[in-house]
């Protein structure tokens, strides 16, 4: 993970010069769990639009870090944002990848402030990234879980530990926790659910046999649906 990021901030700084301003990986990497790493999330920071050049340039540096450090070089998650957008609470448009948004601005905006984040390029975040009110944190938490519902089926060991996450996250306002540590809560504080969560950590590591990968997508709906439940009741819905 060293050698992949550091590659990358100084492919960064090859391809934007003067016009990078920042670059922060968050999410997993940034946390000290021991678990696996699925991909590697990042926002950059431009000072202005990207030319073509640039998009292309980028383009190719990605490629290159998915040939020289896979797995993780090829799942490289991540938006470049312009600094205007960055300061703002409103979920911004990357520059590159069809213009995708961030839709989960508000949560990564936390997690970043937080500390979960490692910095390859620019100054504090805290000087850039606007701190996130709780109205905008549970937008993006439903965002989050409006995602998992489309996804039951294909990937039942992450919507699993999301699931996990957003009913801890609800519980106690706090949304700075990994997967890893909410799966963690959820085996003690969801008894009747411990063997979904614990499969889901095994599949997560690629540890699952086909027959408990079955178990957990024919399981993960009822998961699914409790948690709604369960969150619903705690929000007085």
């Amino acid at each position: 993970m060293t050698s992949l990021a550091e590659s990358f901030g100084d492919g960064l700084r090859r391809v934007l010069g003067a016009k990078l301003v920042g670059a922060y990986i968050y999410g997993a990497a940034a946390f000290p769990d021991d678990a696996p790493t699925g991909d590697v999330d990042f926002h950059v920071i431009v000072e202005d639009e990207l030319t073509a050049g640039e998009r292309t340039a980028l383009d190719e540096l990605h490629k290159a870090l998915a040939r020289q450090f896979p797995p993780l070089g090829a799942e490289m998650d991540g938006y470049y944002i312009l600094l205007d957008d960055a300061r703002r609470t409103s979920p911004p448009q990357s520059q590159m990848w069809g213009r995708a948004t961030d839709n989960a601005w508000a949560l990564h905006r936390e997690h970043i402030r937080a500390g979960r984040h490692i910095v390859l390029h620019g100054p504090d975040p805290k000087t850039i990234y606007p701190p996130a009110t709780w109205d905008e944190i549970e937008a993006a938490l439903w965002g989050e879980m409006a995602f998992v519902e489309t996804h039951l089926e294909a990937y039942p060991d992450y919507c699993i530990l999301n699931l996990c996450r957003l009913i801890y996250s609800f519980a106690t306002g706090d949304v700075v926790v990994s997967k890893a540590a909410a799966a963690e809560w959820a085996s003690t504080h969801l008894p009747a659910w411990r063997r979904h969560v614990e499969l889901a950590r095994k599949s997560y590591a690629g540890e699952a046999t086909e027959e408990e990968r079955a178990f957990m997508v024919s399981e993960v709906g009822g998961f699914f649906e409790f948690a709604r439940e369960r969150i619903e009741q705690g929000r007085g819905c």
